[in-house]
């Protein structure tokens, strides 16, 4: 790796209200455009990640009693402030992951969105009553904080996948401590600087970077109640056992590998513009992108390879900060040797590699961490590139003769993330959606990434744990239902003691 040695600046933590640096252990933060690194990390030891918990738990108490309509207030201030610094945001998203500049204010856009939705607490919180249950007895439910909560995100989504997480759990009356991804910490960092400037409370939220030491720390203190967390399906799977063991309320999303379905009476433009955003949009390194095309018949398949090779020839691939790129480099060197391992193993399982970007040469990049789109043909199940997740710019198109046969293919895949299907038949489109093992189905829509005020998850070896992210499945994970029976006595209600189970009849 190329490493520039005038390192400038340390990324560290966010405890209490003020930024620590643990300069115990750091490591490198890479420009993928350029393959140079201008800072470092600093990797939070236990000791460290011990004081965010106790900083959180310090600020539990007061912020438990805080009226949910004030909490939603430093969300609405946060909503503002993420906006009106939406550039830097992305400048440093683009900067440390390379995703083109737009896409960093896609992704943004989408985190704000749940900030909004956070807003809403006061609805979101009111619980249920009913009166007069039994004789002179009222019932109701009320939704209480659970205490410290804890979230693990990736780096795929440096700013939008924390504000699935925190936004929610700390209006719900919880504190947070945050473990962003140690590749691109920057954004995480100063958004949770913008919630301080909002009213957040110092405590209320920390930030922590660092690897496994923090993460094993987070996974078996006691004093952290839940955690949320998104990334690789084993390691998705470790945590949510981890977690578990040690008596946590767990919500792990894994991994995924999203087919595409192309029916014959397909809008097959549409398709093909469909497939390239889909597949390559932020170099394919989303857990939502299509790797593969399940084509339903010859004709299909030959139409749809025919239209995404003529696609990929015009696209552009270079820095992110040129915003007239369609795709910048992957994240980090190794992750790129990775993807291009792939490739070479695709060619060697005897798939046909159509458009072949190995050798795709940034001018004045030479050194950063670039892959061409490529595209197979001919892919079959039993090949890692069918069977595994790659994450990157790598589309398969795979040919079946029915839906019937599509659908089997994606149902006995172990990923259940997400899918879609392409089709003007609208019985077959409902048909897939009723029928398919899948969490999250698009119709025509080949990203159907649920909006804020739903909730986002798979099904299969895609998520672990009973509760989706975001929306309403958040209000239900990052609280615990009390139900509160209550009765006052007068002198017309007074009655013996009563030794059978107690009822309304």
């Amino acid at each position: 790796m190329h490493q520039d040695q005038n390192v400038t600046a340390t990324v560290g933590h966010l405890i209490a209200g003020q930024r620590v640096t643990d300069s115990a252990r750091t490591q490198p933060v890479f420009d993928p455009a350029t393959g140079l690194s201008h800072r470092s990390v600093a990797l939070a030891g236990k000791a460290t990640v011990e004081q965010a918990i106790a900083s959180a738990q310090a600020a539990f108490p007061a912020w438990r009693a805080t009226p949910p309509l004030k909490r939603a207030r430093v969300m609405s201030r946060l909503k503002v402030l993420l906006e009106e610094h939406a550039d830097t945001i992305a400048a440093l998203i683009t900067a440390e992951h390379g995703k083109v500049l737009a896409d960093a204010h896609g992704e943004l856009q989408r985190g704000i969105e749940n900030v909004e939705y956070a807003s809403y607490a006061p609805e979101l919180l009111k619980g249920e009553h009913s009166r007069n249950v039994g004789p002179g007895i009222d019932s109701w439910s009320e939704f209480q904080p659970l205490g410290v909560t804890a979230g693990i995100t990736p780096f795929n989504f440096p700013a939008m996948v924390p504000l699935w997480m925190w936004p929610m759990a700390v209006v719900c009356g919880n504190s947070f401590v945050l473990k962003p991804s140690e590749r691109d910490p920057s954004s995480a960092l100063f958004i949770a600087e913008l919630a301080l400037q909002a009213g957040l409370p110092p405590g209320v939220l920390n930030v922590v970077n660092g690897d496994k030491e923090a993460v094993d720390t987070l996974l078996t203190d006691p004093r952290v109640k839940a955690v949320s967390f998104v990334g690789s399906t084993p390691i998705a799977e470790a945590v949510y056992a981890t977690g578990c063991a040690h008596g946590k309320r767990v919500q792990a999303l894994g991994g995924a590998k999203n087919h595409a379905v192309v029916m014959p009476d397909a809008d097959i433009a549409n398709a093909v513009s469909a497939m390239m955003g889909a597949a390559y949009g932020s170099c394919g390194e989303r857990c939502m992108a299509v790797p593969l095309v399940v084509a339903v018949g010859e004709a299909t398949a030959d139409a749809m390879v025919a239209g995404l090779s003529a696609e990929i020839a015009k696209m552009k691939v270079g820095p992110g900060t040129d915003n007239g790129n369609d795709m910048g480099p992957l994240v980090t060197k190794p992750h790129f040797e990775k993807v291009k391992g792939y490739v070479d193993q695709g060619v060697a399982e005897g798939a046909t590699l159509v458009v072949d970007g190995r050798s795709i040469r940034v001018p004045g990049h030479e050194e950063g961490y670039y892959l061409g789109p490529c595209l197979f043909d001919h892919v079959r199940p039993g090949m890692r590139i069918y069977q595994e997740e790659i994450f990157g710019p790598v589309l398969g198109v795979v040919r079946v003769a029915s839906l019937q046969e599509a659908m089997a293919l994606i149902d006995a895949h172990e990923y259940g993330n997400g899918t879609c299907i392409f089709t003007r038949d609208g019985e077959a489109a409902r048909y897939f959606s009723d029928h398919i093992e899948v969490g999250m189905v698009g119709v025509n829509v080949p990203l159907p990434v649920p909006v804020a005020y739903h909730s986002f998850g798979g099904w299969k070896r895609s998520l672990f744990g009973d509760l989706h992210a975001y929306g309403p499945d958040a209000v239900r994970f990052y609280t615990k239902r009390k139900t509160i029976t209550q009765r006052w006595p007068s002198a017309g209600l007074r009655e013996g003691a009563v030794f059978s189970f107690p009822s309304s009849r």
